[in-house]
C-alpha cells in the first residue's frame, strides 16, 4: 500500500526535530491488508492464504501468482460464481468477436481498520514535549478491491480513506492491472511471462506494504541526501513508497524461480519530474527441502496440525538504477543547467522456513553520484564525494500456536551523511524490535512490539537519548 514518503533533513536543527518525532512514529502501523472478499468468494477462512495476515503462506503465494485464483480446480471451489461477459462461441470466433470475460458475481470490496496505543521513553525537554502515553491513535481506514476478470487478467486497488485519525487525508496505494501467462501465446511454460502496469509497490524481496510489522524497515525508508554544503544530491526515492510504471516478470512451472524487471518514474507515488526512467530488477531462487517427493510437489506441506509451508531456502538478489534530475529549470542554481546524478541500489536476500520457524533478511548498498557547486556565481560543477549508505534487516518468527507468534527483528543503517546531519551518535544506527502477535480470529489481530532505538544527540548538551517505545493495538479486516 501507499507509504508516506520519509525524507531526511540535511540540517542539524531539523535532525533534532526528527529525533523528537521518532517516538511518535511508533504508533504508525504499516498499511498491510488481507482480502476478505476472497474469503466470501470461496467461503473459506483467511488462514487459508495467511498464517499471520497479511503475510502470505505457500498457498497464498500460489493463489496470488495464479491471478487471485486457486492454483488447481478453481471453478470447483468458487462459491460465488462470476458473471460471464460473453459465450464460449465468442472465444472461438475471436478476433471477429469480443473476447469473452467475466466479472465477480458480487462486488469484491473489503475494508481494514487499525488503531494503536503507545508508551514512549521520557524525552529531554530540549527535544520538545512528547506525552509518554497515547491511549489510542486511529491509524487507517482503507477500502480495497481485488479479483480477476477471467482466465488471465487480475486487478488490485487499495485506497486509504483516512490515515492518522479523523479528517486526515488518505490516498491511493496500489492500483494496477496484471496480465498473467502472456508467454502461453508463444509457447513458453506457464507463467514464464506476465505483465503488470499502474501504481504498485516494487517487487521487493520482502514487502513493506504487506508486512506483518507495525513499523517500517529502516533501510526501505533511507533516502540519499547530501549534508548541507556537501553537494547536490537530493534524491527522494525510497523503497517503502509505491512507484508508477510497467513491470514484466515470471515464475515458470513450479514457481521456484522468480524474476521481474520494472521500468518506473522513480519519483515514488508522485507525478514524473523527468523524462528518464529508472529500472528495477529482482531475481530469486527457492530450494524446496522437503524429503517426501509427494509433499514437495504439493502446493503446501502438511503435518499433524494441518497444512503448513514447505521447508525451504530462498536466496535472491536485486538491483535498482536511476538518474535523479535536479535544478530543472534552474530553480536551485540559475546559472547552471539541469543536474543529472546517477544512482543505484544493490542487495541480496534470503528466507528459510522450517515447520513453525521462519528466518529472513536483506542487505543493501546504495550509492548516489554527488557534485559540488563552486565559482563566484555558483556556475561551476565539480565531482564531489558520493553519498553512500548500507544496511538491512533480519527477522525471526516462531509460531508457538497457530494463533500465537513471537517475533524478533533487527534493523541496521550505516550512513556517514546521516551522521554528519546529526541523525545519530555514530555512522551506524540500529534498533531491536521484539514483539508478539495474536490472531484473536482469522481476521482480527492484536499485536505488541517494543523498539530499542539508536541514540540521537540532545541539542545544547553532550549527551544522547534513546527514543525507545512500546506499541500495542488491534488490526482487523472484513
Amino acid at each position: 500500500m501507499r507509504r508516506n514518503n520519509k525524507s531526511y533533513w540535511s540540517t542539524t536543527t531539523a535532525s533534532f526535530t526528527l529525533a523528537a518525532l521518532l517516538c511518535l512514529s511508533l504508533i504508525w502501523a504499516s498499511r498491510s491488508y488481507g482480502i476478505p472478499a476472497f474469503s466470501r468468494k470461496y467461503q473459506t477462512s483467511c488462514a487459508t492464504c495467511h498464517s499471520d495476515f497479511p503475510e502470505l503462506n505457500d498457498f497464498g503465494l500460489a493463489f496470488k501468482k495464479n491471478g487471485f485464483k486457486f492454483p488447481k480446480d478453481d471453478e470447483f471451489f468458487v462459491k460465488e460464481p462470476p458473471v460471464m461477459l460473453g459465450a464460449k462461441a465468442q472465444k472461438e470466433a475471436f478476433p471477429k468477436a469480443i473476447y469473452p470475460g467475466e466479472i465477480p458475481g458480487t462486488i469484491p470490496i473489503s475494508f481494514r481498520y487499525s488503531g494503536f496505543a503507545s508508551y514512549n521513553s521520557k524525552q529531554p525537554l530540549a527535544l520538545g514535549y512528547l506525552p509518554r502515553t497515547d491511549l489510542f491513535t486511529p491509524n487507517t481506514f482503507t477500502i480495497l478491491s481485488a479479483g480477476s476478470f477471467g482466465q488471465n487478467i487480475a486487478w488490485w486497488i487499495d485506497d486509504d480513506i483516512s490515515t492518522g485519525g479523523s479528517g486526515a487525508d488518505g490516498g491511493l496505494g496500489d492500483g494496477y492491472i496484471k496480465v498473467n501467462d502472456l508467454g502461453h501465446y508463444i509457447g513458453l511454460p506457464k507463467d514464464t511471462l506476465n505483465l503488470r502496469f499502474g501504481q504498485f509497490e516494487l517487487d521487493l524481496p520482502f514487502t513493506q506494504a504487506r508486512t506483518i510489522n507495525p513499523s517500517d524497515y529502516d533501510i526501505y525508508d533511507e533516502a540519499a541526501m547530501a549534508a548541507t554544503g556537501m553537494g547536490t544530491t537530493s534524491n527522494p526515492f525510497v523503497f517503502s513508497a509505491p512507484q508508477r510504471g510497467i513491470e514484466i516478470g515470471g515464475y515458470p512451472n513450479d514457481g521456484n524461480l522468480w524474476w521481474s524487471v520494472a521500468v518506473i518514474n522513480g519519483n515514488n507515488d508522485n507525478p514524473a519530474v523527468r523524462n528518464s526512467k529508472d529500472v528495477f530488477v529482482n531475481v530469486w531462487k527457492q530450494f524446496n527441502l522437503e524429503r517426501d517427493p509427494q509433499v514437495r510437489n504439493a502446493v503446501q506441506g502438511a503435518g499433524p496440525t494441518g497444512p503448513r509451508d514447505h521447508t525451504s531456502l530462498r536466496v535472491g538478489t536485486f538491483y535498482y538504477y536511476g538518474r535523479n534530475a535536479l535544478n530543472v529549470g534552474g530553480t536551485l542554481f540559475p546559472n547552471l543547467p539541469t543536474i543529472h546524478d546517477p544512482f543505484y541500489r544493490i542487495g541480496g536476500d534470503f528466507r528459510f522456513k522450517y515447520r513453525q520457524f521462519e528466518l529472513y533478511g536483506l542487505g543493501m548498498f546504495g550509492r548516489d553520484a554527488n557534485q559540488l557547486v563552486t565559482g563566484e556565481n555558483s556556475d561551476v560543477l565539480m565531482a564531489g564525494p558520493p553519498v553512500n549508505f548500507s544496511g538491512g534487516f533480519a527477522e525471526g518468527e516462531y509460531w508457538f500456536y497457530p494463533w500465537l507468534i513471537g517475533i524478533m527483528r533487527y534493523d541496521i543503517v550505516n550512513s556517514p551523511v546521516d551522521f554528519q546531519s546529526g541523525l545519530s551518535q555514530n555512522f551506524t544506527r540500529n534498533r531491536f524490535s521484539p514483539g508478539v502477535q495474536l490472531l484473536l480470529r482469522a481476521n482480527i489481530k492484536a499485536l505488541f512490539e517494543y523498539q530499542r532505538r539508536w541514540e540521537v544527540p540532545i541539542p545544547g548538551a553532550s549527551q544522547y537519548f534513546r527514543p525507545n517505545g512500546f506499541v500495542t493495538g488491534v488490526d482487523f479486516v472484513f
